[in-house]
């Protein structure tokens, strides 16, 4: 079993969950390697994935998400056959209809529609997202046809949430890879 992390905007420093996960918990995963994390193109982000995927065509594969990584990821899963991608662990997507949503900068995003994925998948959002309002994660939930699981008051789940390990995440992908017949391997 090997994890994808892809993160979003700015790419996830060392203090968000995503960072501590790679290096400690989730042994065997791969961060994707896009050209850049501040300026995002959503061709190259999701050229990264298919790199990242390709590295571990031999594994079965979950893709472990975070906010604007959420759109790149089942972008990519339109476009690629992604045979041994098991699942997507979607965590605080941005609202792309909100008025702060950064369109200039994230045009190549700002497009795309959530559409139903071709494989499981669980969307997990806060109460308190600055960028996405518990009706939009709903509705996003709907549109790419997954489950919805909210946090409690976690803002944008990221460095910012000061979560460490982020225990109820690890609980919640345990979980999710469990439903896949699958486990974590620390």
């Amino acid at each position: 079993m090997h994890f994808i992390i892809i993160p979003g905007l700015d790419g996830s420093d060392h203090n968000h969950w995503q960072s501590t996960w790679e290096s400690g918990w989730l042994a065997n995963s791969t961060r994707i390697a896009p050209a850049s994390w501040t300026h995002p193109d959503r061709d190259n982000w999701t050229a990264a994935i298919d790199h990242a995927a390709g590295q571990v065509a031999d594994d079965d594969v979950v893709l472990v998400t975070h906010s604007l990584g959420c759109y790149a990821a089942a972008r990519w899963l339109t476009t690629s056959s992604a045979p041994h991608v098991r699942g997507v662990f979607m965590v605080a997507p941005p609202d792309q209809r909100a008025p702060a949503f950064p369109t200039t900068l994230l045009s190549t995003f700002a497009c795309l529609e959530p559409s139903p994925l071709r494989l499981p998948a669980v969307l997990v959002a806060s109460d308190d997202d600055p960028y996405c309002t518990p009706e939009a994660a709903a509705r996003l939930a709907v549109n790419w046809a997954v489950p919805l699981v909210t946090t409690g008051r976690l803002g944008h789940i990221n460095s910012d949430s000061d979560l460490g390990l982020w225990p109820l995440g690890q609980r919640l992908l345990t979980s999710f890879v469990a439903g896949l017949g699958l486990t974590v391997a620390t």
